[in-house]
């Protein structure tokens, strides 16, 4: 099989597995987005977070005024240009991403003990690391630590990582 090949495969069983899990979540994929950026990176300018999303300014701004409606966000006046506002989540905002995160970890984690035997959750441990690791090189750091642990091979003394970086 190819890199290629594998890249593929990978692309198509990873946008399955997302798809799967995320069938059943609370939030839209737009309002999910918008509060795990603003949960991830803090308070920001609705300007800020239609280029962060790659979205046109007026498309986020009615996503934004929905989560506003919501209750899902705060406003505050911009400390350097007071012509701005920036938006932050609200405690309701922070329960609500929370809440989705966990119905997706739930469905997934409900998945793996159905379904995935011992072996292969430990061979699925390691290609987490492996891909967390991949995904770092390719410059898309986590959101926040993994909760397994377990070395990459990357990390391991003497596994030719030098000849990878080549």
């Amino acid at each position: 099989m190819s890199t290629e090949d594998l890249a593929h495969d990978l692309r198509l069983v990873v946008g399955a597995l997302s798809r799967s899990v995320n069938a059943q979540n609370t939030l839209s994929p737009i309002r999910s987005v918008v509060l795990g950026t603003l949960a991830r990176e803090g308070a920001m300018t609705s300007s800020d977070l239609a280029a962060r999303r790659r979205v046109r300014p007026q498309t986020m701004a009615v996503t934004v005024k929905e989560l506003l409606g919501l209750g899902y966000l705060t406003t505050r006046a911009h400390p350097v240009d007071g012509r701005k506002v920036l938006l932050d989540l609200s405690p309701a905002g922070r329960e609500a991403i929370a809440a989705d995160r966990a119905g997706r970890v739930g469905r997934l984690a409900d998945g793996l003990r159905a379904h995935v035997g011992a072996g292969d959750l430990a061979v699925l441990t390691d290609a987490v690391h492996v891909l967390a690791a991949l995904a770092e090189r390719l410059g898309g750091p986590l959101d926040e630590p993994l909760a397994t642990v377990r070395p990459t091979p990357w990390d391991a003394p003497g596994d030719g990582s030098a000849a990878r970086d080549d």
